[in-house]
């Protein structure tokens, strides 16, 4: 079973290991932090000066990361005072458990699968059920990473909203390459029963590295012989924008649930694929 994580490689090979399978690990990507911070120093002296009505962060990381830049220019409470006084919106349980950890409450809580469409949804209830939330008109902070979400963007703008990004930190190829393009060649030899991904930059820098090799064509038919399991539905978008549907998306978009599920229904799906049948 082929897993792409980098940041949790350890955890979840154990997992892979405590359902009976055998993990290769081969990180696809690293963090890397912004070359400048001048957008997120930037976010918080706007933030200090009350300048803001709603603030989103999108993931666990950017929400500490945009802590640490504040901490190099700015009090530490300030900044935490003055996330206070506003609206704080977390798309998912990431964002929430360090807001909570910080003394910060949210103001609201998307449900799974924590895509960008529930946290609009989520934002639109809020507009209908509470005379003090609106969306027209407010002036929001938007934490990213990695890539922008145009679509989240021109969602909320089209509700009205005065949309500010704050980039954080972008994707990379990992330090050592070796790993990857080693699972690359046995992934182009059809020898994974089973990948799995948890991050749509997984399968991006899957295919720029395998097209490199001149094997993008072989990985794509060794994807179709193996099960491909997808954590949720931003991973899966991207996979289908690569030509590669997933077989699976586990009941809960959580790295546990994804091995557990993948370990139950292998054989099942394996099947169906090698034999021509819609997998199950």
């Amino acid at each position: 079973m082929l897993a792409l994580e980098s940041r949790r490689a350890p955890e979840l090979a154990k997992l892979i290991s405590t359902y009976g399978g055998q993990a290769v690990v081969a990180p696809a990507m690293r963090e890397l932090p912004l070359d400048s911070n001048s957008e997120a120093l930037q976010f918080v002296a706007s933030l200090l000066a009350g300048e803001f009505d709603i603030v989103i962060f999108l993931t666990g990381v950017g929400c500490r990361a945009i802590l640490e830049v504040a901490e190099t220019k700015y009090p530490r409470d300030d900044y935490l005072a003055a996330l206070r006084r506003v609206k704080v919106v977390p798309r998912g349980p990431k964002p929430v458990a360090v807001l909570r950890e910080l003394g910060v409450t949210p103001t609201l809580t998307v449900p799974e699968p924590n895509t960008w469409r529930e946290l609009v949804q989520t934002l639109d209830g809020a507009t209908e059920s509470s005379p003090g939330f609106r969306l027209r008109g407010a002036r929001i902070a938007l934490q990213e990473y990695g890539v922008s979400n145009p679509e989240l963007v021109a969602a909320l703008t089209e509700r009205g909203a005065l949309v500010t990004r704050v980039p954080v930190y972008r994707w990379a190829l990992p330090d050592d390459l070796a790993p990857l393009q080693t699972a690359i060649r046995e992934l182009a030899a059809e020898k994974f029963g089973a990948v799995l991904f948890t991050t749509g930059i997984q399968a991006s820098h899957l295919f720029q590295v395998a097209g490199e090799m001149k094997l993008e064509d072989a990985v794509r038919r060794g994807l179709n012989r193996a099960i491909v399991a997808s954590i949720g539905p931003t991973t899966t978008e991207e996979l289908l924008r690569k030509g590669i549907a997933p077989d699976l998306e586990p009941s809960h978009p959580k790295m546990g649930f994804l091995v557990k599920e993948t370990a139950e229904r292998a054989s099942r799906i394996l099947n169906a694929k090698r034999h021509g049948r819609a997998s199950a």
